[in-house]
């Protein structure tokens, strides 16, 4: 008899089953976002390109040896990729607490109490005697107990729990494309701080190389000076330019070492010095670089598919509102043994089968579920328009790389032509000056428009260098 109800109550299970397949919530449809036929380069130039810039691996992107093992460890071992990953753990146990809810729950549980009762029986007495001995035995033992076995379904008629387990998932691919961000934002941070620690090498290079030049023209003029060949003016005025450049040294070197603090930062690892020598750090990339097509950039973008799982996300949190308007129903059963002794136990007569099911149908809340089916659908708009924003803002960022990319370049081929010009003026004006033909302020004037040019000249090839991480990070690149 146990055996056959409970048959007819996986029966039932099965039909509940059936018609719980009704879902209220709506089905998701990717936003049709309209992409620009091109991107937009210099001077309003499309660009466009089979092939992407954005598919190569950073290892194809960034050549140097020092910067590809500066990446590699900071991939390993960079804090916010490792708490990204922790997150992607974190939403994969909630998808499966949350998926949890659609299946039954099963529970035993069993009690049992047995003890030996004592009794007093006499074994002998002496008439004769003032005392009589007794001993003392086991009765038969008394015990009883019971042990259940009980289950308890919610049927999802409404898809209450496919919905949150579908908003759990969605959140769960959101956390996966945003711990790719942050690999990607990682390879640009290392590349960028890298590039800006060698500019500053190069800076404090250029300026010992002018305070060795400058050291030279102090003893010139007090040589002159001496001889009576030149003013005290002329010897105060090499001074100048000196301390000048001696000034420049203590601020370029803070830079240098906070500068390598913030790239160990990135590593994962305590405040020290970093190696930074590769000479070819600063070389010039090359012109036309593939971009692909505009219509791969939002597949290839991890915050832009960040942004639409958490366009699903709230899709399927507006079906979990709208199912808290229907009844939710629970069913239990519980099936057991129960005696008040261990040799009835398994009788027939012992066994006792029950089930409860409730049925539950909210009835005035004080809109408490139409705000929330209202808060659900802004929630959408407000991640929709977030989409939106974020695919707009990608366009952007290529075009302001591409721009980037060919200013720069342009900027650069015109600093080398005035650091060569600067060079040719500043030998002249010292030979003039050692000819007696001009006085010191020609040389004074020469001598800081190159220690300028120098300069400028290395911040525009750190500006160009920097546009081709700029654009790699643009295009979606660094993440693979």
């Amino acid at each position: 008899m146990w055996l056959k109800r409970t048959s007819a109550i996986s029966a039932g299970a099965v039909l509940l089953g059936t018609l719980a397949g009704c879902n209220v919530g709506p089905k998701y449809k990717q936003p049709n976002f309209p992409a620009p036929p091109a991107y937009r380069g210099a001077d309003e130039a499309a660009v466009s390109s089979a092939d992407s810039l954005g598919d190569q691996q950073w290892s194809q992107v960034f050549h140097e040896p020092e910067l590809q093992a500066l990446i590699k460890t900071a991939l390993a071992n960079n804090y916010d990729v490792r708490i990204a990953v922790q997150h992607i753990l974190e939403q994969q146990a909630q998808v499966q607490i949350t998926r949890a809810q659609q299946f039954p729950t099963l529970g035993v549980g069993g009690t049992g109490i047995g003890a030996g009762i004592p009794a007093l029986n006499s074994i002998g007495s002496n008439n004769s005697g003032s005392n009589s001995n007794s001993s003392l035995s086991l009765s038969s033992p008394l015990a009883e107990g019971d042990f259940s076995l009980s289950a308890t379904w919610n049927p999802d008629f409404w898809g209450l729990y496919r919905k949150q387990t579908e908003a759990a998932r969605d959140q769960l691919l959101s956390q996966t494309w945003a711990q790719r961000a942050v690999r990607m934002t990682l390879v640009q941070q290392v590349a960028t701080t890298y590039i800006q620690l060698r500019s500053l090498d190069r800076q404090l290079e250029i300026t010992k190389q002018t305070l060795g030049v400058r050291q030279d023209s102090v003893k010139l003029t007090e040589t002159l000076e001496n001889g009576g060949s030149v003013p005290l003016s002329d010897v105060r005025q090499a001074e100048q330019l000196l301390y000048t450049a001696t000034s420049e040294i203590p601020q370029l070197e803070q830079q240098i070492q906070q500068q390598e603090n913030a790239l160990t930062l990135l590593l994962g690892a305590n405040p020290g010095p970093v190696g930074h020598t590769d000479p070819n750090a600063l070389t010039p990339p090359p012109q036309d670089l593939p971009t692909g097509l505009t219509t791969q950039l939002m597949a290839r973008r991890p915050d832009i598919q960040q942004a639409e799982a958490q366009l699903k996300e709230a899709n399927a949190n507006i079906g979990v509102a709208r199912a808290q308007f229907f009844p939710q129903l629970s069913l239990s059963a519980s099936a057991g043994f129960g005696s008040d002794s261990f040799t009835n136990f398994f009788n027939a007569g012992s066994r006792t089968i029950y089930s409860i099911g409730s049925l539950t149908q909210p009835i005035f809340e004080g809109g408490k579920l139409r705000g929330q089916l209202n808060l659900s659908k802004a929630t959408e708009q407000e991640m929709l328009l977030s989409y939106q924003k974020t695919v707009t803002g990608a366009f952007h960022d290529v075009s302001n790389a591409l721009i980037a990319l060919n200013k720069q370049h342009a900027f650069r081929v015109q600093q080398e032509k005035l650091v060569d010009s600067a060079q040719d003026a500043t030998r002249l004006a010292r030979l003039r000056y050692q000819g007696g033909a001009t006085a010191y302020l020609e040389v004074l004037t020469t001598d800081s428009n190159l220690f300028t040019a120098q300069l400028s000249l290395v911040t525009a090839q750190q500006g160009e260098a920097l546009a081709l991480v700029q654009l790699y990070s643009a295009l979606g690149g660094g993440w693979q």
